[in-house]
């Protein structure tokens, strides 16, 4: 099994050790100001419920699954180069953190909630505002590869933990989820790193939660077992990129 994003904390001693997110549950503020909530593990699967393996990932490709909890979104993405490592992120609230980088053989494989950290645009079934975008795919952005939100023009750089681009109206970089990648290739996501907005996200969008997933109470519980994994375009209607 990989496990990347391992965590460096303080023990009850006081000494230092590496521990595993998928082994941990709660909130962990680690020693470095790096913030992690463990969900429970969780397989993705492809449409057909068949676990999805990362050899069968398209490059640059948005697939979408619901994580950590039922009702919300996060992009999966193999990037076509490796991302950095030991990012150094800032949350809204000037809380630092680190992202390990990429996992899977190359380092190219990524997750990150597809909560927009400005308004909280996301994918739907009807549309979608949200997504990454190759180097020309969108007009404003035509220079470079991230995550666009076109509602207002927020921009994420997947290759450094989606931290926000100068002058993007979101106040933080999205939340990522962390993967691990097992031996016989499939995907499991285990927690969150970063600021999450969910609770903000449930009330606001709350006609969506019983629209799409028969109300708050359900659309609010955490995501077990699978995770079915669709690319965007066959997980929503309309895709919207300026």
């Amino acid at each position: 099994m990989e496990r990347r994003n391992f965590l460096k904390v303080a023990g009850a001693t006081g000494a230092m050790i590496a521990v595993s997110p998928s082994t941990i549950t709660g909130e962990l503020r680690a020693s470095d100001g790096a913030l992690f909530r463990a969900y429970e593990r969780v397989q993705l699967t492809d449409a057909e419920g068949n676990p999805l393996k990362t050899s069968a990932l398209k490059k640059e490709e948005n697939y979408v699954f619901n994580y950590p909890l039922v009702a919300t979104p996060a992009i999966l993405l193999d990037l076509p180069e490796a991302t950095q490592k030991d990012v150094e992120l800032l949350s809204e609230d000037g809380e630092k953190y680190i992202w390990k980088g990429g996992t899977g053989s190359k380092g190219t494989i990524v997750a990150y909630v597809a909560i927009c950290a400005h308004q909280m645009a996301h994918p739907t079934p009807d549309d979608s505002f949200i997504q990454y975008c190759k180097k020309g795919e969108s007009g404003v952005f035509a220079d470079k590869a991230g995550i666009i939100c076109s509602s207002h023009m927020a921009f994420y750089d997947t290759g450094s933990g989606c931290k926000r681009a100068e002058g993007s109206p979101a106040t933080e970089p999205l939340a990522a989820i962390v993967l691990e990648i097992a031996q016989d290739d499939t995907i499991w996501a285990v927690g969150v790193l970063g600021p999450e907005r969910f609770k903000s996200y449930l009330k606001v969008f709350k006609p969506e939660m019983k629209k799409y997933y028969g109300g708050k109470r359900k659309a609010k519980k955490q995501t077990t077992g699978t995770a079915t994994t669709l690319a965007l375009k066959d997980y929503t209607k309309e895709i919207i990129i300026y």
